[in-house]
């Protein structure tokens, strides 16, 4: 009896190892999500900030030839270098003319208003993870969008 016991506690010792291999994993990948989610709004919360005061003081007025190009690409500039994450994420910048309103409309109260839509692109780490026999490679990239609206002419006037 005593013997069928002592097998019966030997099986049943490799019980928890399986289950901490089953474990492991998914512990590891809900971590790297925390981290990526906490990183991403993160990223947001500093890009809200930055693109705002980078189209404010850049964009409305570039240095050098005053051209949406230059605008664009020293809101940019301003705004990748203010943040700080190289290798996670990516800014751009499209500028476009806002109507005045329309057709029918005979007076605009300002018709120089220009559209900063600012874009961030968040890649997750790790982006690519090669193990023997295994390549990931992150599927997807998280995008945030801010669109200010300023008068050329008015440089503190955001709407």
């Amino acid at each position: 009896m005593r013997r069928a016991l002592g097998r019966l506690r030997v099986a049943r010792g490799g019980q928890m190892t399986v289950e901490l291999a089953c474990l492991v994993p998914v512990a590891v990948v809900t971590a790297l999500m925390a981290y990526n989610l906490m990183g991403f709004v993160d990223a947001c919360a500093a890009f809200d900030r930055l693109a705002l005061d980078a189209v404010v003081a850049h964009g409305v007025a570039p240095a050098g030839a005053q051209t949406q190009e230059t605008g664009a690409a020293q809101v940019r500039d301003a705004v990748a270098s203010a943040l700080g994450r190289e290798g996670t994420c990516e800014v751009s910048v499209n500028v476009q003319d806002v109507d005045g309103g329309g057709e029918t409309e005979t007076f605009v109260v300002s018709p120089l208003l220009r559209r900063f839509v600012c874009t961030l692109t968040y890649k997750p780490w790790p982006r690519y993870l090669r193990l023997p026999g295994v390549t990931y490679e992150a599927p997807l990239a998280l995008r945030h969008e801010r669109s200010i609206v300023v008068d050329r002419y008015r440089p503190g006037v955001v709407m």
